[in-house]
């Protein structure tokens, strides 16, 4: 089947991939545009695992306040080039990730960004706490794990469910972005200060 140009430019406005690619999709989706860029995104997906270990030295600080200055954010996402650090999507994608640090109130990137001392005490807490309720020593390191899970889920921006669709995390929004752009994307460092907040 023959694909018009306007198809082709339509599909890569939606998804940032390349012409030979949109065109690819879209014979092999039909011309349905939503089912191409559906293809596109598994596609990308895949790939996006093959690019994580790229350096990333170009990027965006992106500032953020909410509630009339009540909460300001400040996150530093990077990306390998200029280029991609100028577009549209890399830009929106900085914005959303501020927009989950002040909705969310992440203290830390990854679970490899929480100090091993904190989660010591969590790992503790859930072990005295499983003793004291009876629970058998067989579950209690499974009843740990789980607890680990959950409060990586609450503090951890990439374990995050994303404010927009639970049904995702932040780590599946990156992973979109770097399927997206064709380059690996890191989140380094993030911020985020409340007024009136003790300061630790």
């Amino acid at each position: 089947m023959s694909v018009s140009a306007e198809q082709i430019k339509q599909l890569r406005d939606q998804t940032g991939a390349g012409f030979k690619d949109c065109r690819d999709a879209l014979e092999k989706a039909g011309g349905n545009l939503a089912q191409a860029a559906e293809w596109l995104r598994s596609q990308g997906l895949a790939a996006a695992s093959k690019r994580l270990g790229r350096e990333t030295r170009s990027g965006v600080l992106e500032l953020y306040q909410h509630g009339e200055g009540r909460v300001g954010v400040m996150v530093e996402v990077n990306c390998e080039t200029d280029f991609v650090g100028r577009t549209k999507e890399f830009r929106d994608f900085a914005h959303e990730i501020a927009l989950q640090v002040a909705a969310a109130a992440p203290r830390w990137v990854s679970p490899d960004d929480v100090p091993a001392q904190r989660v010591e005490e969590e790992s503790d807490d859930a072990r005295r706490t499983a003793g004291t309720d009876g629970k058998p020593e067989t579950v209690i390191d499974q009843i740990v794990a789980d607890r680990l899970e959950q409060f990586y889920a609450e503090v951890c921006l990439l374990r995050q469910a994303y404010i927009r669709d639970e049904a995702k995390s932040v780590e599946d929004l990156l992973h979109e972005v770097i399927a997206t752009t064709g380059e690996n994307v890191t989140i380094r460092r993030l911020a985020r200060w409340e007024v009136g907040e003790t300061i630790e």
